[in-house]
């Protein structure tokens, strides 16, 4: 199976048994949070306005960092269009995580690139793709969906930068360290 093959699941369709494998080759859940967004139902924000593919997500943000601080750290590479750090209704706390969409492709390749674990506010921040409008069938975090996570955390997912999906070692082929 190609890389390509493997991609699918990380940028046309969310599929959480696939997302959810460390190889993309799962045919059944391997804990309860992938049950859980199998059988939940996610209807994404009709709100939300801008070019999903223009867009990147920013998440693990200080709980004190400023909107004004983030569009400052990403206007460096190139126009904001839009920026908006995500804020609980009632209380008005952050919820330590943005959406900026940027006017061109180039500067989403930037940042992403330039961005990824960097420092804002001394708090290491993590930026993707936004995920929500470009992927369908795609489940949050909260409904056992997501990608990335810690194995900690006992709810690992797999499909995004910091875990690609990789082809799976085969022994009878002799791929890998140990060929013969």
């Amino acid at each position: 199976m190609s890389k390509k093959d493997f991609e699918k699941y990380a940028y046309d369709i969310y599929d959480p048994i696939k997302v959810g494998s460390i190889d993309g080759t799962d045919t059944e859940p391997h804990d309860q949070a992938i049950v859980q967004a199998i059988c939940s139902e996610y209807i994404p924000n009709k709100l939300v306005i801008g070019k999903p593919e223009l867009t990147i997500f920013i998440a693990r943000l200080n709980p004190r960092t400023l909107q004004e601080t983030i569009e400052t750290e990403f206007s460096k590479f190139g126009k904001i269009v839009r920026c908006r750090l995500v804020k609980d209704i009632v209380t008005g706390k952050s919820k330590k995580y943005a959406f900026i969409e940027f006017e061109s492709m180039s500067s989403v390749e930037s940042a992403l690139k330039e961005m990824h674990y960097e420092y804002i506010d001394g708090a290491e921040i993590v930026v993707e793709r936004e995920a929500e409008r470009r992927l369908w069938g795609w489940k949050p975090r909260r409904l056992g969906g997501g990608f990335g996570g810690r194995k900690e955390s006992g709810q690992l997912r797999f499909g995004c930068r910091d875990r690609p999906f990789r082809k799976p070692y085969n022994i009878e082929q002799g791929h890998g360290l140990f060929k013969q």
